[in-house]
């Protein structure tokens, strides 16, 4: 379990859209793992990036799931995502 744990985060999903969630909404998207759950999603990014989520999305698309993470409102979204590789 515990090396799952550590996969659930692929990698950050950046798009024109995405970049303008991070700005306007606080939101970033992530490439998750097809197995993961919102709470198991939730968890990986709280604990990877020290930071607390108020809301998550999931869509299934044809390369896999994404995620998009809505942050608590003292949590930068710009600043995870440095954080996170987007830039």
């Amino acid at each position: 379990m515990s090396e799952f744990q550590h996969r659930v985060i692929l990698h950050a999903y950046v798009t024109e859209k995405s970049m303008d969630e991070m700005e306007r909404q606080n939101k970033l998207e992530f490439v998750v793992d097809r197995r993961a759950n919102r709470a198991q999603i939730r968890r990986a990014v709280e604990q990877t990036y020290q930071c607390k989520v108020a809301k998550i999305t999931v869509k299934i698309v044809r390369t896999g799931k994404i995620a998009t993470v809505r942050f608590a409102k003292e949590f930068s979204a710009e600043d995870i995502g440095g954080r996170a590789g987007v830039f």
